[in-house]
């Protein structure tokens, strides 16, 4: 018997999207409405925190797959 999942149905994806883009710019809007204490000019900037974030995740993933797999990934015959 194969178990059914939440994620299965298309339906309860896009709802779920929604619901996230929906999210993000709500906190979007809201980031206009109020004054920001920043320590660094460029803090200030609208959407500063999200293109850091999307940039530092960014690069996780390229160190993460050109660096760090070299030293962590082994060969096919490792444990023959």
């Amino acid at each position: 018997m194969k178990e059914i999942n939440i994620f299965d149905n298309p339906r309860n994806v896009k709802i779920l999207l929604m619901l996230l883009f929906g999210g993000c710019l709500v906190l979007m809007i809201i980031n206009f409405f109020f004054s920001k204490h920043a320590h660094f000019s460029w803090e200030e900037w609208s959407g500063f925190y999200a293109a850091y974030g999307f940039v530092a995740c960014v690069c996780l993933v390229l160190a993460a797959k050109y660096v760090l797999r070299k030293i962590v990934k082994r060969g096919e015959d490792y444990y023959d």
